[in-house]
């Protein structure tokens, strides 16, 4: 069983925020400006401003501690390989402060410079007085704290979401930050069980270079690490086979809490769409899904799919190349179907 969450935990969980569900959405949906929007409004919606702040920080942390770890294992001696294996989604250029010889403890400044968390709470709530971009915070501590081995917290500073130029963040060790009077400080402090999450991504990653028994993982995709996610309005579920995709939409046609679902993004990566059984069973699982009045988006099929996709009956809404992008319309289309109602 996962840990849960620290700091806020009861509202996350019941938002259906867990760490184990957090850390398998690719954090490039987490980090799409359209998906921060949507993740903000509801976030507000259900929460009060302390917890949706721990909540978005612990999220972040998660996706990027496990990133970092992901990339540091790629490289047999542990330096960072070749940027170009793995670029964060979310740019965060900083410096270690000048004074650090004068101290063991680490100081970094750095920015934010897309702006990407601001200007989605800015399209959601408007100008406001405080810092608002706490998932980026979290994705900040969580890859500095794996990239240094060291418990780290980056603290907005300046953020354009309050009228500043720019979104900036100095990150400290969690031991610095303590001796710190500030009330969110020691918030996000409280926020952040760093030896938890720390372990948590060690045994997911462990987990997911682990083949499953019996399972059959074309082109090196782990299936074993494949869940359902509901963001609200918007269900993103992974292709593990055809029996495996209609199986899982019978079983969430069974659950009450996924009736206010009204796009399915299936999710296509690494698979291969054969064209007898496999594009008969995605044909049940559009008209399955129609049937309840929800559309479905295809992403990221593979060149050899996409034949075979443009030729069911009836034709997927849309097919994407990238889930991020995919996502991001999803939302886009939910909120046009709330306007109609």
């Amino acid at each position: 069983m996962c840990p849960p969450f620290d700091g806020g935990d009861a509202a996350a969980q019941k938002l259906g925020f867990d760490p184990e569900t957090v850390l398998q959405r690719d954090s490039r949906v987490l980090l799409d400006p359209s998906f921060l929007g949507t993740l903000h409004e509801e976030l507000v919606r259900e929460l009060a401003p302390g917890d949706v702040a721990s909540t978005l920080l612990q999220m972040g942390f998660l996706h990027g501690l496990q990133d970092v770890t992901r990339l540091l294992a790629l490289s047999p001696d542990g330096r960072s390989p070749d940027p170009l294996v793995f670029v964060p989604p979310l740019r965060m250029p900083c410096r270690t402060r000048a004074d650090r010889a004068a101290s063991a403890a680490l100081h970094i400044d750095g920015a934010w410079p897309d702006r990407s968390e601001a200007e989605a709470c800015l399209s959601v709530s408007g100008a406001g007085g405080g810092v608002s971009c706490h998932l980026s915070a979290g994705y900040t501590s969580g890859w500095l704290s794996g990239a240094f081995d060291v418990d780290l917290l980056a603290v907005e500073t300046h953020c354009s979401a309050a009228g500043a130029r720019d979104c900036r963040f100095e990150a400290r060790e969690a031991s610095a930050w303590r001796s710190c009077e500030d009330a969110d400080v020691r918030r996000s402090l409280a926020a952040l069980p760093f030896g938890s999450f720390r372990a948590l991504v060690r045994e997911r990653l462990a987990r997911a270079t682990r083949p499953a028994r019996g399972a059959h993982t074309p082109g090196g995709v782990d299936r074993g690490a494949s869940a359902v996610h509901v963001w609200g309005p918007v269900m993103v579920m992974p292709y593990a086979g055809p029996d495996a995709a209609l199986e899982t939409l019978e079983l969430l046609g069974r659950d009450a809490g996924a009736a206010q679902v009204s796009v399915i993004v299936l999710d296509l990566h690494g698979a291969m769409i054969d064209e007898a059984y496999g594009a008969v069973a995605l044909e049940q699982l559009v008209e399955t899904a129609e049937s309840w009045g929800t559309e479905v988006l295809f992403a990221d099929p593979s060149p050899l799919s996409e034949a075979v996709l443009a030729d069911l009956d009836p034709p997927p809404l849309l097919m994407l190349k990238d889930l991020p992008s995919a996502v991001a319309l999803a939302f886009q289309i939910s909120r046009s179907q709330r306007r109609v109602v």
